[in-house]
């Protein structure tokens, strides 16, 4: 039986089908349990709720509000469009409720501020959804990104290339509330690139970028909407870096991720869900050289392989639930660097929007 004292009590604000997969989440991680679920409608909540198997316990209202004055509830998940983020994220934290925000956490830095602004001045923590960076995989590579001197070191990071793209059916296409302006603006720049741009921040830790530009070979729909985009990254500092990003809801299932330094590479071929709930693995790669004639290699990638005990998202629960618990039973401060990493993120998913609109020129940050 679950000890409600101990545990962070979460309300879900929607039933987006992204909250199925949250709350199989919460109910996973050892320190968190949903005690609430509302949608427009109390019908489909309570749809919701049987068909997910929620138990009896769990509150089912008929509007947001409800969940936000529920006493109960110590934090919300809100998977809701985009375009609703800014309204229900400020509502929540001047309710006092800890935020946990689907990405993209909004449509623009200037939202984004308003609700960071909220829940700075209340007191209550923010995180945003991207699940992958709390994967213990994650972990790994990023130490051998980012010990210098070290043998385990892949040396400074020189080029980094990710795509996030999928094969969007016809009824995704025309009807999916990320190919619709007034929910989800951003289409496949923030549904997809979000994940790209938060992989080439997370491996250059977190440096803003000097330059931003996007490739004119995109696609929108005829709302507007993009479809599909590539955009390069450049730093200059402590040395050149140039990531290569590539989203599409128009190609097959890929989310890879390459990172070269000038000792070694890391590649991935399932930076963002894994194969596997239980485990995942990377390809590591040092000293690579081409053999006499140029006829192969004189070393083959090593496979790494990471096990986890919980999946990646009932681990992004787990941690955020852990911030909240030491915020409300502890008198700790909430952290800040989960607000920073979507704020940072969010410029850059600002400054290729910016850079398709100025004709694919360069953006400076």
């Amino acid at each position: 039986m679950v000890d409600n004292t101990k545990t962070v009590r979460f309300g879900i604000l929607g039933c987006a089908n992204i909250a199925r997969k949250v709350a199989r989440a919460i109910a996973l991680a050892p320190n968190a349990t949903l005690c609430a679920v509302a949608s427009r409608s109390k019908e489909k909540a309570e749809r919701f709720a049987a068909e997910n198997g929620f138990p009896a316990s769990v509150r089912v209202y008929g509007s947001y509000d409800q969940v936000l004055e529920d006493p109960g509830v110590d934090a919300v998940y809100v998977p809701l469009p985009t375009s609703l983020h800014v309204r229900w994220a400020v509502m929540a934290a001047g309710r006092k409720k800890h935020v946990l925000v689907e990405k993209p956490a909004a449509l623009d830095a200037a939202e984004l501020d308003r609700i960071l602004a909220a829940v700075e001045s209340n007191g209550v923590q923010f995180m945003d959804g991207s699940m992958w960076l709390h994967h213990p995989r994650t972990a790994h590579i990023q130490h051998l990104c980012c010990v210098p001197r070290s043998a385990n070191c892949i040396g400074p990071i020189h080029f980094i290339h990710s795509t996030s793209t999928m094969a969007a059916t016809p009824e995704f296409l025309a009807s999916d509330i990320r190919v619709k302006p007034e929910l989800d603006g951003l289409g496949a720049l923030g549904d997809l690139a979000w994940y790209c741009i938060g992989a080439s921040l997370w491996a250059k830790g977190y440096q803003l970028p000097i330059t931003v530009t996007a490739l004119p070979d995109f696609t929108r729909n005829s709302a507007g909407v993009i479809l599909s985009i590539t955009a390069f990254l450049l730093w200059d500092q402590p040395n050149q870096t140039l990531a290569t990003i590539h989203c599409s809801f128009l190609s097959h299932t890929s989310m890879d991720l390459a990172i070269c330094g000038s000792d070694g590479s890391v590649h991935l071929r399932d930076f963002i869900i894994p194969y596997q709930e239980t485990s995942a693995s990377f390809d590591l790669t040092f000293g690579a050289k081409f053999v006499d004639l140029h006829i192969g290699w004189n070393v083959k990638p090593e496979e790494v392989h990471v096990v986890n005990e919980l999946p990646q998202e009932a681990l992004m629960v787990q941690e955020f639930s852990r911030l909240v618990a030491g915020i409300r039973d502890c008198g700790s401060q909430p952290s800040t660097k989960w607000p920073e990493i979507s704020r940072k993120t969010q410029l850059v998913v600002d400054a290729v929007n910016k850079s398709l609109d100025l004709g694919c020129k360069p953006v400076s940050l």
